[in-house]
This record gives C-alpha cells, structure tokens and sequence, in this order.
C-alpha cells in the first residue's frame, strides 16, 4: 500500500508557526516516501472553534506550498460514522455510561478505573461514555522518539469518548477518521504522543490496522507551553510566507534553502530531506510569533 499521511488542524484560530511546523513536517514525510498527504478538519468542539477559522486555515496553507492531494474531510460532517463505531464498541461491552465529575475524580487521583464509578447513575441527565481499559502495557516505536509503552489503566484510565454534551471525543473521532482515510503513517506533534496508546487500542478493538507513528518535537513560548496554547501565538501570514516557512525548515532541523517562493523552497527542502535529519526535542523560540 502506498504511503497515506494527513495534516489534522482543530479550527480554534488561524494557522499559527507551530501548526505551520507541524503541516510542514508531515508533507515532507509524505513527498519524501512518494505518497498522498491528507488534510482533515478536526471541527467535532463546537465551543472551542472560533468562527471562521477553518476557511482561514485551509485558505492559507497554499500560500506555504502545502496542497492537498484528496478531497479535504471535516470532522463536523462524519457523526454517523463515529456513531456506528461507539455502537460497535457498546455491543461489545467496552463502554459504559457514567456521571462522575471531574471534581469527584479528583478526589480519586484524577483517574476513572476498572468501570468503577464514583457517582451513582443520575437519569435526571445525560453520562458521558467510557472505554475500560485494561491492566495492560501498549509497546509501539515511534520513528522519531523512539521505543515507548504505556500502561493504559494507569496512565489514560477508562477515558471518555462520548462527551456529556453529545460531543464525540477526539479519540475516537480520530482513529474512525484515520481507518476511513487509509492513513497509514501519522506525523503529529508530540503533545499528542500520549494519545497513541489510546488509539492503538481503539484499533484493535475496531479490527482497524495500525498506522506508524513520527511524532514532532513541539514549538513552545518563553514559559514553555506549547505555543498554541499561549498568548504569543499569532497567526503566520500567508501574504508573506517565505519567512515563516523558512524558519519552520529551520526550527524542524532542515537546511533551509535559498529559494524564492515556497513552492521552490519545498522542493528544494525535499530533495535534501531525510526523516533521521528532523529534530528531536522541543525547543522555546521567545520570538513573537
């Protein structure tokens, strides 16, 4: 099967340098294995999305280049399909309802194990919906960070993929997305390297093949947060996308070449490009971004 990835944003803001990173990085696995690579729109968080955003990121990644090959999918349009999974997995008998709070999980180490709630049922209002997960250690290599495990009851608990509100949880959405677009190879942000044991499993409990993994060391601010969670993450401007292209090359580890527009800069990025050359720890770039 031929090489598939995908470049996945949530539309709460415009495309700021650290998603750019992360969109650039995945064309660049993607063309230098001869493949496809796939845009998805994560819009399933209604009350984190910002008005309008979808179309400016989407409008703005041709500006750096970076075409998709298919049709782009949004999250938003895919409900059935992420309901006929969670029915495959409540038939099943791996999910169940549940009305603690946050704040009673607390008080418990933050953690929901074992299918054990700590509330009782409440038919006055809707649970959310959990997946039990076993006592069992999830091995995977990750081509960039390397060797890694991950207890799921200690570390992810029985977790949520059905929300209160009726909303679908990332988790699921996105494992449904990646079985449905053929994504063979995800090329992420590390921040989301401790969603993989989660999603491995979901996989194997939907009888879905298993993609490999590249995870991307993240871009943080001067505090050290990930810049899209910071207040300094100002959207890059596809205007003028040579500067910011170049230094996600730059910031990614690559030579960055002396082309003039981004089309040129990319190709020149690729012919150079090999996956070992990436960088592999975050960095703070205290630059206004």
């Amino acid at each position: 099967m031929s090489y598939r990835g995908r470049f996945a944003p949530s539309p709460t803001g415009a495309l700021h340098f650290g998603s750019l990173v992360a969109a650039v990085g995945s064309w660049l696995v993607a063309r230098h294995r001869g493949g496809h690579w796939l845009l998805r729109v994560e819009d399933i968080d209604p009350p984190r999305e910002v008005p309008g955003a979808a179309e400016r990121i989407l409008a703005a990644l041709p500006a750096f280049g970076l075409d998709a090959d298919e049709a782009i999918l949004f999250q938003s349009r895919r409900g059935d399909a992420y309901e006929a999974a969670f029915e495959h997995l409540r038939y099943a008998g791996h999910v169940f309802p549940c009305w603690c709070s946050r704040t009673e999980l607390a008080a418990h180490g933050g953690l929901h194990r074992d299918g054990q709630c700590i509330a009782a049922p409440d038919p006055s209002r809707p649970p959310a919906w959990r997946l039990r997960s076993p006592d069992r250690t999830i091995h995977w290599i990750d081509e960039l960070q390397g060797p890694q495990a991950e207890n799921l009851r200690e570390v992810a608990g029985d977790f949520v993929i059905r929300r209160v509100e009726g909303l679908w949880a990332y988790q699921l959405a996105c494992v449904v997305d990646d079985g449905f677009q053929g994504v063979n190879h995800v090329v992420r942000g590390a921040d989301l390297l401790e969603s993989t044991a989660r999603q491995l499993y979901i996989q194997e409990l939907l009888g879905l093949s298993h993609p490999g993994y590249l995870h991307l060391p993240l871009v943080l601010d001067a505090e050290g947060r990930k810049l899209s969670k910071s207040e300094k993450a100002q959207p890059v401007d596809p205007s003028d996308p040579l500067p910011a292209l170049r230094r996600a090359l730059a910031w990614l580890g690559l030579t960055v070449p002396e082309a003039t527009t981004p089309a040129a800069t990319l190709a020149e990025a690729l012919a150079a490009f090999e996956p070992a050359a990436l960088r592999r720890s975050s960095l703070t770039d205290t630059r206004t971004l």
